[in-house]
């Protein structure tokens, strides 16, 4: 079962996965039920991260491994760590996972992407932690990675998304937002009100929707929320029907929110980043990632946060908002014993990593027990409140990598489409996808 549904990722990238393992039988280490033994005696922990070993997240992981091999020197244990960025999409990650699980040659620990967790436990690749994680431990998590009532994953940060924008464009524009809060958010016709008055002033691209990033989990990420805001639901409670749910009148109101900024010329798929970043366009959305970019990298048209803000999600006849970041996870390898890997996860997820890493991403802390006191109106007090009052995660089915696929082809061709026809169009084939899966059982 674990090859039928890896099957669809198996590309390419196993050359990857049989380079991985030919690796660890070269290094000629002693293999046992704990970890491989190296020639000084150490049980090896080997752990993959999904970012470059050279960026701030990267480092920030390798500094919290080194400074768990300081602390088990005595003990004979080490932590290795194994740096595969994520450069070309999510399903790419996902394929050189699949050829790992199929080959054998799975790392004690990997990074997931949370909405990634029931397909992942539902083909064996995830170890049951339920039992590692004290009901204190687990209370002090924002969130957790579960299936079928039970816990496979913790979250490194926590992430949020929400419009950036350029108060001086604002201000020309005669636009006034401080009333739109997390608590107080926006309407839908308001954010069109908004967009139209910048538009007016002269603002060629009003909103950068981020509608060319369809090639990974970008689009779906930052997109879905629309959806749940409008009433809609993409899937069952079970996770494995679409008809009838991805493409309801309620559903279907959501991407006409979208669909009616591309036609009114609000947004575009030729929008670019940079537009936003050197001040020629209105809004931004994005992640809380954004926020040590516009901070450090583009002082020139942001030369402090008095020029420019984050607005959260508008809302329909609800409000929603991002949730959902990368997790770390237990696999469920060949190394049947996991004492040295649970410490290892504790390690990576306990209270001083989340400060440590969050401080080097900008993120928010997955741990709630992080004091970090965000100043009222802030970005990140906007994100954290989104969090705590509207987030609503991406829905939880085996079937999410065929999802998030379907979403993002919604999304590019409303380019030259109708909503309606889209998403049943889209809804026939993602079901045909999930009957699939549920056949394999």
């Amino acid at each position: 079962m674990m090859k039928k549904f890896w099957k669809g990722f198996m590309t390419t990238a196993a050359a990857l996965a049989l380079t991985f393992g030919a690796a660890a039988c070269r290094s000629g280490n002693d293999d046992t039920d704990q970890g491989e033994v190296d020639t000084d005696g150490n049980t090896i922990v080997s752990i993959m991260f999904h970012v470059d070993s050279k960026s701030a997240e990267g480092r920030a992981y390798q500094k919290r491994v080194d400074a768990f091999n300081a602390a088990y020197k005595d003990k004979k244990v080490k932590a290795s760590a194994r740096f595969i960025a994520r450069t070309t999409g999510a399903t790419d990650y996902e394929t050189q996972l699949g050829n790992m699980l199929n080959e054998g040659t799975l790392p004690d620990i990997i990074t997931f992407d949370a909405p990634n967790c029931a397909s992942y436990a539902n083909a064996g690749l995830l170890y049951d932690i339920t039992s590692v994680i004290d009901v204190e431990t687990k209370n002090d998590f924002l969130s957790l990675n579960e299936y079928q009532g039970k816990l496979y994953g913790l979250p490194i940060q926590e992430s949020s998304a929400g419009f950036y924008y350029n108060k001086a464009l604002f201000s020309k524009a005669g636009i006034n937002v401080d009333n739109y809060t997390v608590d107080n958010p926006w309407t839908f016709d308001q954010f069109k009100e908004v967009c139209k008055k910048l538009k007016d002033s002269g603002v060629s691209t009003p909103v950068n929707m981020r509608l060319n990033s369809t090639t990974d989990e970008t689009a779906t990420y930052l997109l879905y929320p629309f959806v749940y805001a409008a009433g809609g639901e993409f899937l069952s409670d079970d996770g494995l029907t679409a008809t009838g749910y991805f493409n309801s009148a309620a559903t279907q109101s959501g991407f006409q929110f979208i669909k009616d900024l591309i036609v009114s010329g609000y947004t575009s798929y030729s929008a670019t980043d940079e537009e936003f970043f050197t001040g020629k366009s209105g809004m931004y959305l994005s992640a809380g990632w954004t926020i040590p970019d516009i901070d450090n990298k583009y002082t020139d048209a942001f030369p402090s946060r008095d020029s420019w803000g984050l607005l959260p999600y508008p809302k329909g006849t609800a409000a929603a908002s991002a949730t959902g970041s990368w997790s770390f996870a237990i696999t469920d390898n060949h190394h049947t014993d996991k004492t040295y890997s649970k410490e290892l996860l504790l390690w990576l997820t306990s209270t001083e990593s989340s400060a440590e890493i969050t401080n080097a991403t900008g993120m928010i802390p997955a741990r709630k027990s992080v004091g970090k006191n965000y100043a009222a109106g802030s970005p990140e007090y906007v994100l954290r409140q989104q969090l705590e009052k509207t987030g609503k995660a991406r829905p939880a089915t085996v079937g999410y990598p065929q999802f998030s696929s379907a979403f993002r082809n919604v999304i590019y061709e409303l380019k030259d489409n109708d909503v309606a026809s889209v998403l049943n169009n889209k809804t026939a084939a993602l079901q045909l996808e999930l009957d699939k899966l549920k056949k394999l059982g």
